[in-house]
């Protein structure tokens, strides 16, 4: 994969322009990551996949959390709204998505009742400090990866899947990789986008640089996220 400007979008001076250059690096490790290889081309061993839809669900629950503390934050009664309903879509719709997959049959049984990795852990634990203790724009700054990383992926995913879905619909994969290439979901990224410009707008140069430094933390925390389920770190003494 190659997270190109012509493909996000992008090429224009916004700063979310800046913030998806500043992630290059990091995009790029995240484009090369194994998993999401062969969750493109269908070779993903379905209890890897099983332990990152189960990771997934209980970041999303953590993340739905956190993205209630931007809406409360928000400058704007538009801003609490859009960051409020997509607390209620992680929280609903994205979650009932997992939950299905979990509960299809498809998927191997579950081992017992998952627990958050380390990188999920840090992840939302990181989103939820940030959410709560660093100003509106920074923490919408640290929001935005999750929603436009994922749509980056799922629109390169549903490309090289295409192949594997087109021989069988029901591959446990496409409804995940088809949920995240959906145009309704790519219109929420570019309204998050559109309410960082925003805040970045009316930030000062310093509140600006924190809000790069926590664009890239958490795409960084992306990629350990991605990465985690095909190489897990197990808790020390677990």
């Amino acid at each position: 994969m190659n997270t190109s400007a012509q493909s996000t979008g992008t090429g224009s001076s916004r700063f979310t322009e800046h913030l998806w250059d500043a992630a290059r690096l990091v995009r790029e490790g995240i484009d090369d990551l194994d998993f999401l290889r062969q969750l493109g081309d269908g070779t993903l061993p379905l209890d890897v996949f099983r332990t990152y839809i189960e990771q997934d669900l209980l970041y999303l629950d953590r993340y739905a959390k956190a993205l209630s503390i931007v809406a409360a934050h928000a400058p704007t009664a538009e801003a609490t709204g859009f960051w409020a309903g997509a607390a209620t879509q992680t929280a609903t719709v994205e979650a009932a998505l997992h939950k299905d997959l979990l509960s299809s049959g498809v998927l191997p049984d579950a081992t017992g009742d998952p627990v958050p990795s380390p990188a999920c852990l840090a992840y939302t634990s990181y989103l939820t400090a940030t959410a709560a203790t660093e100003p509106y724009a920074v923490a919408a700054a640290a929001a935005l990866p999750c929603f436009w990383i994922y749509a980056d992926v799922g629109t390169r995913l549903a490309a090289t899947a295409h192949d594997v879905l087109a021989a069988d619909p029901s591959h446990p994969y496409a409804r995940w990789v088809t949920t995240y290439d959906a145009p309704e979901f790519h219109e929420e990224v570019a309204n998050a986008r559109r309410f960082v410009d925003a805040a970045a707008d009316d930030a000062t140069p310093a509140v600006r640089s924190a809000m790069t430094e926590a664009f890239v933390v958490a795409a960084r925390y992306e990629l350990m996220f991605w990465d985690a389920p095909l190489n897990p770190q197990n808790w020390p003494a677990s």
